[in-house]
């Protein structure tokens, strides 16, 4: 399937790519700046491919990520200490403030719930790497269940670089709902491996497993990700959910806000207004899958009178106290 995607700034009509035609990412890098036209965006990332600079940009009053390709005069590479200052009064900037209250936690540091006074959740689907096949009976039943009263769908799926290069034809599934219009997916960073050893404690597992690179884990996902069509949004999940003060702090760094859940439905954890719902798409969590299944039939009446929603992870941490 090809995607296509418009690259917008400020107004401006920069591309229409055709992201199965860019070819290989080279000298991808964290590069913070702003951009100099009005309105001001983060700039976060830059890369060649086909020939162009590009840069990832996070507008900071809606969370919202784009790439771009840019004229050198259109960004000013700026000290980290400096873009924020510049964003502090933004979204953005008073989310990066909340996260670094939250970095405590050996699990589910982060943001577990946004705006409380919303009538519903923001679900969250992880695809860590996994042997088995996408559980599209999730993503049916949640189409059945949510339109037309909300079309599309806003869902954010957190995605791994394995699971990626190991199920194609299940990526292409997913992009497709976008392209159809069904869904509205917010995709988030889980690390490129998703390292897990179930012989080791959760102080040592994970993304705190020793000789872990995390520069790697987080850059080359981002990569991938964007060689398969994929804008990251600024947020970041953990692997099992597990970080410790180093490691948390050192995504907040990338310029990324970590996500947690209060509802893994696995964990029979119910979801509140404005949780962070968790389950996982991977094939290896029916559990989690049926809970949720079960939830939205029981719901249904809530949901066709519009008083039980999903909502956008972007737009709800925007409005979080």
């Amino acid at each position: 399937m090809i995607s296509t995607r418009r690259l917008v700034l400020t107004g401006v009509l920069f591309a229409t790519v055709n992201w199965s035609a860019l070819g290989q990412l080279t000298d991808y890098r964290m590069w913070v700046g702003l951009t100099t036209r009005k309105p001001q965006q983060v700039v976060l990332r830059r890369w060649k491919q086909a020939s162009q600079t590009r840069y990832l940009i996070l507008n900071p009053q809606t969370l919202e990520t784009s790439v771009v390709a840019l004229l050198p005069d259109g960004v000013r590479e700026l000290p980290w200490g400096s873009v924020m200052q510049s964003v502090s009064q933004t979204a953005y900037g008073k989310a990066m403030r909340l996260e670094q209250n939250r970095d405590v936690n050996l699990q589910d540091a982060g943001i577990e719930r946004t705006d409380t006074t919303e009538r519903g959740f923001s679900l969250t689907i992880d695809l860590c790497p996994s042997t088995k096949p996408l559980t599209r009976s999730v993503f049916e039943q949640l189409i059945r269940a949510f339109e037309p009263e909300e079309k599309p769908i806003p869902v954010t799926i957190t995605i791994t670089g394995l699971w990626m290069a190991n199920h194609q034809q299940d990526l292409a599934y997913l992009k497709n709902l976008v392209s159809r219009g069904e869904l509205a997916i917010t995709w988030v960073n889980h690390s490129y491996h998703h390292r897990y050893n179930p012989q080791l404690p959760l102080q040592t597992n994970f993304l705190l497993e020793a000789s872990t690179d995390l520069n790697a884990e987080v850059l080359l996902n981002e990569q991938a990700m964007l060689q398969n069509g994929l804008t990251p949004s600024i947020f970041f999940r953990f692997p099992g959910l597990v970080s410790d003060k180093a490691v948390f702090d050192r995504i907040l760094a990338f310029g990324l806000l970590p996500i947690g859940s209060d509802a893994w439905l696995a964990k029979n954890q119910q979801p509140k207004q404005g949780s962070l719902v968790l389950i996982h798409a991977n094939g290896n969590e029916p559990l989690g899958i049926a809970d949720f299944i079960n939830l939205i039939r029981k719901k249904s009446a809530s949901i066709e009178n519009k008083s039980w929603l999903l909502y956008d992870l972007p737009t709800s941490v925007t409005k979080e106290k």
